[in-house]
């Protein structure tokens, strides 16, 4: 679809615009439900600054910490001396289905995404393990920590980055991207480099990054130490002790309804009821659908297996006589985990990790 003013980045036309400066956006639950791979028009945009516009060409990486040489690598010297591997994943948003949690208590200053601040894309690039092996990983080293170029304003100053332990950083899931499905990586998703974690957070996966640097604990930076923490009721993010609130890392199972649409109006009979699941680097082994709001249950079909680090769709199929129903689903991973019945169980000052029951309500004549 073609850029316009209202919604920037060749993003669709009916995206859902949560702030223009900086710019954050996710599709609608319609266009997100279209494919099992998010297309750039319906990928959802996360920032907290202003999109850098870099020269590919120019631009390097600078791998340094507790390493045994420096590196400062193009993107031509990815391409040229590393192997390329591509990879499946999601990306997820940490306050993606924070508006179930809004609906409970306000969260000032978060932004309310609904249930599209998600996507899944085949991201190509070096894998990072073999960029360290170049390195050489130096004694002491624990903690991999990226650093972008985009800039953040007022009271969170500085550039955006975070970090995750060695060990994830050394798994083969985890780039150094230079494209997304099957093209350059645009701007507005950390053109030209990105690092990619998949099963983390999507703060962790670093935009426009400029460099990797190997410590021997977790990164200091406002994003990692302070801002992406989960903090339990009662205590003030503003006000928190350093150290304190727990650091956002792996994705726990979580699932969406995208269809029907909350208040729609459905013709009694079959109804399809569609969705995505998730579970981090687990699989996804079952989503159940309810059509009276957990009182009975139904399998979905679940569709497309991407692998490990990608997203499941769903669909079932529900009978709905006359009247108002409450639909649910649940998903479950390999390791026999679901999800809470109830959002006020995950409710949490900041609006992180829901991954409660998602629930629809539909009026069927």
């Amino acid at each position: 679809m073609t850029e316009t003013a209202a919604v920037p980045f060749g993003k669709s036309a009916d995206f859902i615009v949560r702030s223009a400066e900086p710019f954050n956006a996710e599709p609608p639950p319609g266009l997100l439900g279209r494919s099992a791979l998010t297309p750039h028009a319906a990928f959802y945009v996360r920032n907290h600054g202003r999109v850098p516009e870099l020269d590919a060409v120019g631009h390097r990486v600078v791998v340094d910490g507790l390493v045994e040489r420096s590196l400062e690598l193009s993107v031509a010297d990815l391409r040229s001396q590393f192997t390329a591997v591509e990879v499946t994943a999601t990306l997820q948003c940490a306050g993606n289905r924070r508006t179930d949690l809004l609906a409970l208590a306000e969260i000032p200053g978060e932004i309310p995404w609904d249930v599209g601040a998600v996507g899944t894309a085949r991201w190509r690039g070096a894998r990072l393990a073999e960029v360290l092996a170049a390195a050489g990983v130096a004694g002491g080293a624990a903690h991999v920590e990226f650093l972008g170029l985009d800039e953040t304003p007022g009271d969170r100053p500085g550039r955006f980055g975070g970090s995750v332990p060695l060990a994830k950083a050394l798994s083969p899931e985890v780039v150094l991207a230079y494209e997304m499905n099957g093209e350059p990586l645009a701007p507005v998703h950390g053109a030209p480099l990105r690092a990619l974690i998949p099963g983390y957070v999507g703060a962790r996966s670093v935009k426009w990054l400029a460099r990797v640097a190997l410590g021997a604990r977790p990164s200091t930076n406002h994003f990692q130490a302070k801002a992406y923490k989960l903090f339990g009721p009662g205590v003030d993010p503003a006000s928190a002790p350093p150290g304190a609130g727990l650091m956002l890392g792996d994705l726990a199972v979580n699932s969406a309804i995208l269809a029907p649409a909350p208040g729609a109006g459905l013709e009694a009979g079959r109804v399809a009821v569609t969705g995505w699941a998730v579970a981090g680097g687990r699989a996804i082994a079952r989503v159940d659908v309810s059509g009276d709001d957990g009182a009975s249950w139904v399998p979905a079909e679940l569709l497309e297996d991407q692998g490990p680090w990608a997203w499941r769709m769903w669909r079932a199929e529900l009978e709905l006589a006359p009247g108002e129903h409450r639909l649910r689903a649940r998903a479950w991973d390999a390791a026999a985990q679901t999800q809470p019945e109830e959002p006020v169980t995950t409710w949490n000052p900041k609006g992180y990790a829901n991954t409660a029951q998602p629930r629809v309500t539909v009026r069927v004549r």
